[in-house]
């Protein structure tokens, strides 16, 4: 499951900043993704949300901006992922 997750949390990614899945990474972030925007990133959070059926505090919103980040924050909610 843990596996899984990373794999989605992956593509949903890719697709809100249209990148491939392969180049995502710990070194993924607002700094390193061009396409990584103000609208963009509400578009990933919508995306996050409704992939995972979570729902985010404006905190979490702002602090999901690189990959590491995104993945503690769902881990916050109960999503697990591989260490």
């Amino acid at each position: 499951m843990a596996q899984e997750n990373e794999l989605k949390l992956k593509q949903v990614i890719a697709n809100s900043f249209s990148i491939p899945v392969d180049s995502i990474n710990d070194d993924t972030s607002v700094d390193t993704v061009e396409e990584w925007d103000s609208l963009k990133h509400l578009g990933l959070v919508i995306s996050l949300e409704q992939e995972f059926g979570v729902s985010f505090t404006v905190d979490q919103t702002i602090e999901i901006l690189n990959y590491p980040l995104i993945k503690i924050v769902l881990a916050e909610h109960g999503i697990e992922f591989s260490s």
